[in-house]
C-alpha cells in the first residue's frame, strides 16, 4: 500500500491501493478558477475547515482495472470523516438533521434528532460499507475516552457502483480508523477522494466538495463551512451553473464503458464506440448527496434542523428536483457552546438570535452551491469497473461559457 501527499491523480491502469490521508495542502482546480460566479464572501480556505476546530481526513482507495470481479476490483472507493471539534476533543456539538429525499441512509439520525447533539465523528462512505465504518467509529470513540455507555455515531453514504466493486466491501474497518486518526484541519481535498472517489455528480465525475461562507450579525462575524460527497443526477438533466442553463452546452451523461471487450456489469450505459444514450432497460442512476454543515454560530439543535433544510435550494439552484431514487441528507452542527453542554447539570448556553437566522440560511446555500460545482471542477475523468468511464467536466468549455456570455 503506497501512501501520498497531495491530492491523488487518476492514472488509468493503477495496480496498488493509494490509501490518502489528509494532505498537507489543496492544489486541484476550483469552480473559480473556470469563470463560475457565486454570491457571498468565503473564509481563507473556502473549506469547511475555516470553522475552527473542524478537522477532515480522508482515505482513498484507487486499485486494479478491467473486468468487475466482486471481491477483487477494481477498487474506486474510500471514506471521508469530519471531526467537528478535532481529534483532541470528546465533547459534542449541537445539531440538527433534514432529508429531502429518504433514498439512502444516515446512521445516528434519530438520537440525534431526539437528543440534538453529535458525539464523535462524522463519516461517509459507499452504500454497503456503511456499517463498517460505523464500528469503526464506535470503537474510535471508546479508544478517545468518549464518556458514554454508548454511541451511535453518524456514517452516510451514496453509491458507487458504477464505478467500484461495491460488493467487494474493500473499504475496512483500519481504513476509516485511518481517516479519522488522520484527520486535521487547513486545505481540504476535493473531487475523486475519500468516501468520493467512485462518484458521479451532474452529468459529469464528482465526489468530495467543500467551501464556506462568512457573515455578520451586529459587530459579530461567524464562519459557516460545507462539505459534500456529490453523486446526484449522474445524467445532468437540466443542469445549471452560476445560474445559467448549461446542461444543453456541455456534454453531460456521456458515461461509457470504454472496453467493447469486457462484459459490462450493468446496463445504464453503453460501451464508448455505440450512441452516447443509456441503453438495455434506459434504467439509469439516480444518485445521491450527503452535505454537511458547520458553523461556528452559536446555534441551537432547533435551528439548526432550520439550517440543515437549505441545502436543498442549492440543489434546486443547480438544476435537480431531488427525483424519485435520490438519498438527498444533510446535517448540521455548531461547534459554539463548547462549555455549555453538560447533559449532567444545568447549562447556560449563547442563542443566536431566531430572526437574523435568514444570515445562516443565505451562507448555507450559498456555501453548498460552490461546494457542489467545487466537487465536480476538481474530479478527474476515471475509468473503474468493466472499464466503465465518467468523463470530467471539461474545463476549457466551461471557461469559454462564462468568457462568452453564451446562453
Amino acid at each position: 500500500m503506497i501512501r501520498v501527499a497531495g491530492r491523488s491523480r487518476f492514472l488509468p491502469v493503477l495496480a496498488v491501493c493509494l490509501a490518502v490521508a489528509q494532505p498537507a495542502t489543496a492544489d486541484g482546480t476550483r469552480a473559480r478558477d473556470l469563470g463560475v460566479p457565486f454570491a457571498g464572501v468565503p473564509g481563507t480556505l473556502n473549506a469547511i475547515t475555516d470553522v475552527a476546530g473542524v478537522e477532515v481526513g480522508q482515505v482513498t482507495l484507487i486499485e486494479g482495472s478491467g473486468k468487475l470481479v466482486v471481491g477483487r476490483g477494481p477498487v474506486r472507493t474510500g471514506v471521508t470523516v469530519v471531526l467537528p471539534r478535532g481529534k483532541a476533543s470528546t465533547t459534542g456539538v449541537f445539531a440538527g438533521w433534514f432529508t429531502l429525499n429518504a433514498s439512502g441512509e444516515m446512521t445516528g439520525t434519530t438520537w440525534l434528532e431526539e437528543r440534538g447533539l453529535i458525539e464523535g465523528p462524522i463519516a461517509i462512505t459507499n452504500t454497503h460499507s456503511v456499517g463498517v465504518v460505523r464500528d469503526a467509529a464506535v470503537e474510535w470513540m471508546v479508544r478517545k475516552g468518549w464518556s458514554a455507555d454508548w454511541h451511535a455515531p453518524v456514517v452516510a453514504e451514496t453509491y458507487d457502483g458504477g464505478l467500484n466493486d461495491i460488493n467487494g466491501f474493500h473499504v475496512t474497518r483500519t481504513h476509516a480508523l485511518e481517516a479519522m486518526d488522520g484527520a486535521v484541519s487547513g486545505p481540504v481535498n476535493e473531487g475523486a477522494v475519500g468516501g468520493g472517489t467512485g462518484m458521479v455528480c451532474n452529468g459529469f465525475k464528482g465526489g468530495i466538495g467543500t467551501a464556506s461562507r462568512r457573515f455578520d450579525v451586529g459587530e459579530r462575524r461567524y464562519t459557516l463551512g460545507v462539505l459534500v460527497q456529490c453523486n446526484y443526477n449522474w445524467d445532468g438533466d437540466d443542469l445549471r451553473l452560476g445560474g445559467r442553463r448549461v446542461g444543453h452546452l456541455l456534454p453531460v451523461g456521456r458515461h461509457c464503458f470504454s472496453d467493447p471487450d469486457i462484459p459490462r456489469h450493468n446496463d445504464w450505459y453503453p460501451y464508448c464506440e455505440d450512441a452516447p444514450e443509456p441503453s438495455g432497460t434506459g434504467a439509469t442512476r439516480d444518485g445521491s448527496i450527503i452535505v454537511i454543515i458547520a458553523t461556528d454560530a452559536p446555534l441551537l439543535p432547533h435551528q439548526l434542523a432550520r439550517v440543515a433544510k437549505r441545502p436543498s435550494l442549492a440543489l434546486g439552484r443547480l438544476g435537480a428536483i431531488s427525483s424519485a431514487g435520490s438519498g438527498d441528507i444533510f446535517v448540521a452542527f455548531s461547534t459554539a457552546n463548547r462549555d455549555g453542554i453538560d447533559e449532567s447539570d444545568f447549562s447556560d448556553v449563547t442563542v443566536y438570535p431566531n430572526n437574523a437566522l435568514t444570515t445562516v440560511f443565505t451562507a448555507t446555500v450559498q456555501a453548498t452551491e460552490e461546494a457542489i460545482v467545487n466537487s465536480m471542477a476538481a474530479a478527474e475523468t476515471l475509468v473503474g469497473a468493466s472499464g466503465f468511464r465518467v468523463e470530467a467536466l471539461p474545463e476549457e468549455a466551461v471557461r469559454a461559457l462564462f468568457r462568452s456570455g453564451d446562453d
